[in-house]
């Protein structure tokens, strides 16, 4: 099932503190960038961010998901409300994630 685009509206505004916030529409889902590098993504109306060591410890009750069949696991959001905890969470994750990809 694709995500909609409300939901994909609903976790930009929650993201709103975060400055160099973009996303990519990809067969029905869209992948989220912070800075220019893939944070994380919406698959099926669920916000999931890549494993990282930061990401692990600030989501530590958070549960390891697959966006998708035969993909790496992610970690889901689960504090989705708190703004000022995922402007934290992503600036955490930035400097361990690696360079997009030209």
């Amino acid at each position: 099932m694709p995500s909609s685009k409300e939901y994909l509206s609903f976790v930009l505004e929650q993201l709103s503190l975060s400055e160099c916030i973009s996303y990519r529409s990809m067969m029905g889902e869209y992948i989220i960038y912070y800075k220019n590098k893939i944070i994380g993504g919406i698959y099926d109306d669920r916000f999931l961010v890549k494993i990282t060591e930061s990401s692990i410890e600030m989501l530590a009750e958070a549960v390891r998901q697959q966006p998708y069949e035969k993909a790496k696991e992610m970690l889901l959001v689960d504090r989705i409300d708190d703004r000022e905890f995922l402007a934290d969470l992503l600036n955490v994750m930035y400097y361990e994630l690696p360079d997009r990809k030209k």
